[in-house]
């Protein structure tokens, strides 16, 4: 297995948390996002991936090759392949409560905040960096504050009960981008005390991006 992705990319984040929960070895190689123009629009990576983004997972199988973008593809892919350490409930109906929690995060909050609409408010419209990071805040705040009710329903030690799950691979790379900029999170305990349970897991801790062999 190989997973390309960039140390601080939240979709990489995840997908490095769901890969150490499940005690799974994959070849990390470091697209960066950053330098020469991002590595992720370079012809070679446009051909892996058609959308320039991160992350990119390869697998082989039975039936061959395969090559998977778009992190929650990605991971309900390894829950299905690797049921140990399930990412999702057995129940039905509490499945589609964890989907719809770690939807929230990667399809409503982060695409928001992600680092090429960033970008493009300050190079292609102008905007100040004060007014970007109005923009950061705002988009997070109001996903956050709708997370920390559903969270107030079904939370035990973590998203949902008490076993780590896709919501809170979700949650935590979006809680660490919070705090990279500085984002006041005293408004939802209940966001706070998860972050805190899932760093009591070395999945978690080992996942980081600080941890990574790419971090600069």
């Amino acid at each position: 297995m190989k997973l390309y992705g960039y140390w601080r990319s939240s979709a990489a984040y995840r997908v490095r948390i769901a890969l150490n929960l499940k005690q799974l070895t994959a070849e990390h190689i470091s697209v960066h996002l950053v330098n020469n123009g991002g590595e992720q629009h370079s012809e070679a990576y446009h051909q892996l991936n058609p959308s320039d983004l991160v992350p990119t997972f390869v697998d082989n199988n039975e039936s061959g090759e395969i090559n998977l973008s778009q992190s929650l593809a990605i991971m309900e892919y390894l829950d299905e392949k690797h049921p140990q350490q399930p990412l999702l409930p057995s129940n039905i109906e509490h499945r589609a409560i964890v989907r719809s929690m770690a939807q929230a995060i990667a399809c409503e909050i982060h695409p928001l905040d992600n680092l090429r609409v960033l970008q493009y408010l300050v190079n292609e419209m102008g905007v100040s960096e004060a007014d970007k990071m109005r923009w950061y805040h705002h988009w997070i705040h109001l996903g956050f504050a709708a997370l920390e009710q559903q969270l107030s329903r079904y939370s035990g030690r973590f998203c949902f009960g008490d076993t780590p799950s896709l919501a809170d691979i979700c949650l935590i790379p979006q809680v660490y981008n919070a705090k990279r900029f500085n984002l006041e999170l005293a408004a939802y305990p209940n966001i706070v005390r998860i972050w805190d349970e899932c760093h009591k897991l070395p999945a978690f801790v080992d996942a980081a991006p600080e941890q990574q062999h790419d971090a600069t």
